[in-house]
């Protein structure tokens, strides 16, 4: 189900090919660090013949003449081997990374090979090799080779990291930097990596659990550096448009895009029925059809259709004051998600982004952050995120009481949300949660494509269908005159609830409402919605073009204002499991009109939530700065009515 139509197949002869390079490169070799620093860790004994071959010469002109500082040899095997001093003999454990850096090896040289034949740079080896390279083309080479030496490095840390992932331990190791990430050529690079991998092992390895962890963040940490150094280097056109796929270890490589084990999350939350979410009628509604419209996911094409064809929900706040049902929802459309994924054997992938994310250490807040979006966003698995009480985990730029930890995950997340490569295939969905989101940063604030009002039960019937599901069934206390749960009819409640956005809500926006309709009449026309926006954003300067695509977005949904039947995520077969384009027609068929009012109504959703959060963030620093007022007051007062400490 991960596999991708368009990869290429990475045979098992190809990788075979290679077997004997990497297993010579763990037996041992020599190197003499560049740029990196060894760290003085004694050198392990090394079978007998080990190093005695000629150190390998760059083919790149002018680094021969580099002077180099004699390092000793490296040898992983004995290195690993050594990593618990108390047994003789190797540990499964100890097998299995080396088994996974050889086959990790292999696989980046095979696939090295294979671009380096697509790119040119085989032809300009073996020119190279015969002495007939035209001096014309000597920078061509060269930016070749480099290329190379990114690949072969990239793909390595890529399946390093896929391959331990299903061994990784609790115990986390920081290993720093990687420092040594050598360019001469894909050979070099794998020595450079590879000795600095050595001392890694040397400093932090000191059992199996440590041996997993320090060669798992090393990977990671590699592939980081590798790709950021990528996005500024020439030649890489043919490894980054390309994917290939080896079938052996259900592993693909799809350019410098990390892959992951397409495995499920194993939930332990309560799960929650929407009829147990009482209240909240657009917000229930929307999660519903969230919930599923990340079904209609195609593995085989990585695309939703609601995806191509607009309104699908990539990110939403949620916001509401205590005890309103945030929580409750989270629950639902958990539930939700992982019922379905199981009838139709998805993979699951859920995960909260908490308080416990926050960590001292420079950096580690934002990589923490990172993982997590890069958990929900693999494109093999259905994924939900949720940050819940985002207002304490991401820090607001410019106010004192952040700290660098949270400043460090606001930039992340905004980055992952509508940064430069954000790229939104529909197969996930990430929900903030906040019950201050006027202390969100506006900037990551504006970031949320929807908006679910939190506002709990709101009518007398709601209350009583909240005290009649919440008091059980262990009483005699008659109901009365009563339907239960008739209120919470879902297409009633929100029809409702959407007429009532025809007018705006909050204070601020009514009198622009009215303002413009006074000037312009009825917003019955593109022009007229235009003077309304641009009124908005005269009232605050807040309201921005992200703004207006996020309403047009919201109105895109509402055109697609229709729930998938339930037949459809009951048997799969009705629909998950047809073709792409044949559940693009089905989805296409059902999407209705887009009418003014709903536009109207949208714009006062989005519009009433950021003069909600404006107000609310304007009143709380009034009442803070009139607090600090009134401290120094009184401090005036008792230090000029008081004894002084000299008398």
């Amino acid at each position: 189900m991960s596999q991708t139509s368009d990869a290429m197949e990475l045979r098992e002869e190809d990788i075979a090919g290679h077997v004997a390079v990497a297993q010579a490169l763990l037996e041992g070799f020599d190197h003499a660090p560049r740029i990196g620093t060894a760290a003085g860790a004694e050198p392990v004994e090394r079978s007998s013949g080990i190093g005695t071959r000629r150190r390998f010469r760059s083919t790149t002109p002018g680094l021969v003449t580099q002077r180099r500082v004699a390092s000793g040899a490296v040898s992983l095997i004995a290195r690993v081997e050594g990593a618990d001093g108390d047994d003789a003999l190797m540990s499964p454990m100890q097998a299995t990374v080396l088994h996974a850096l050889r086959r990790a090896i292999a696989i980046a040289l095979a696939v090295a090979e294979n671009v380096a034949e697509h790119s040119g740079l085989g032809d300009l080896k073996r020119a190279n090799l015969e002495g007939s390279l035209p001096a014309a083309r000597k920078s061509e080479f060269s930016e070749l080779l480099a290329a190379e030496a990114l690949v072969t490095l990239y793909v390595f840390g890529n399946a390093t990291a896929y391959l331990l992932s299903s061994h990784l331990p609790e115990a986390s190791v920081e290993v720093g930097d990687v420092e040594e990430v050598l360019t001469d050529n894909g050979q070099t690079a794998l020595h450079g990596v590879l000795w600095e991998l050595d001392q890694d092992i040397a400093a932090h390895g000191a059992d199996d659990a440590r041996l997993v962890a320090t060669v798992s963040a090393f990977a990671e940490v590699l592939m980081e550096k590798v790709a950021l150094r990528a996005q500024s280097a020439p030649r890489l056109e043919t490894f980054s448009s390309a994917s290939w796929r080896v079938e052996a270890d259900d592993f693909t490589v799809s350019g410098f895009t990390p892959a992951h084990k397409a495995a499920s999350t194993k939930l332990t939350m309560s799960f929650k029925k929407p009829n147990e979410v009482v209240g909240n009628h657009i917000a229930k509604y929307q999660a519903m059809k969230l919930a599923k419209m990340l079904m209609a996911y195609d593995f085989d094409r990585r695309l939703n259709p609601f995806a191509e064809l607009g309104g699908f929900i990539f990110t939403f706040m949620g916001d509401g004051a205590p005890g309103t049902g945030k929580t409750t929802l989270i629950q639902m459309m958990a539930g939700l998600i992982s019922e379905y994924c199981a009838n139709a054997d998805y993979p699951f992938r859920y995960q909260n982004l908490s308080t416990d994310n926050i960590d001292s250490y420079q950096g580690k807040s934002g990589q923490n952050a990172k993982a997590f979006i890069n958990n929900i966003i693999d494109p093999s698995v259905i994924g939900f995120g949720t940050i819940d009480d985002i207002d304490q985990l991401a820090g607001k730029r410019g106010d004192r009481q952040s700290s660098a930890g949270q400043l460090e995950i606001t930039a992340v997340l905004m980055e992952s949300f509508a940064g430069a490569n954000t790229v939104v295939r529909g197969n996930c969905t990430f929900g903030m949660f906040s019950n201050y989101p006027e202390n969100v940063d506006d900037a990551l604030r504006q970031r949320a494509g929807a908006r679910f009002l939190v506002d709990g039960p709101q009518t007398r019937e709601d209350y009583v269908d909240i005290l009649y599901l919440l008091m059980g069934k262990n009483h005699d206390i008659p109901l009365g005159e009563h339907q239960v749960f008739e209120a919470q009819a879902i297409k009633k409640a929100v029809a409702a609830s959407f007429e009532g956005h025809s007018r705006p809500h909050e204070a601020g926006l009514l009198k622009v409402y009215e303002a413009v309709r006074s000037e312009v009449g009825e917003l019955d026309t593109i022009n007229k919605l235009g003077t309304y926006l641009k009124g908005i954003q005269e009232a605050d300067p807040r309201f921005t073009g992200r703004a207006i695509k996020n309403i047009t977005d919201a109105v895109k949904v509402r055109a697609m204002d229709f729930e998938l039947p339930d037949e459809w995520m009951e048997q799969p077969e009705l629909f998950l499991f047809k073709g792409y384009d044949e559940k693009k027609a089905m989805i296409d068929d059902m999407r209705q009109p887009i009418t003014v009012e709903m536009v109207v109504q949208e714009i006062n959703r989005y519009a009433d939530s950021e003069f909600r959060y404006a107000d609310k963030s304007d009143e709380v620093a009034i009442e803070n700065a009139v607090r600090d007022m009134g401290r120094m007051e009184e401090a005036k007062k008792r230090y000029l009515g008081g004894v002084r400490p000299s008398d």
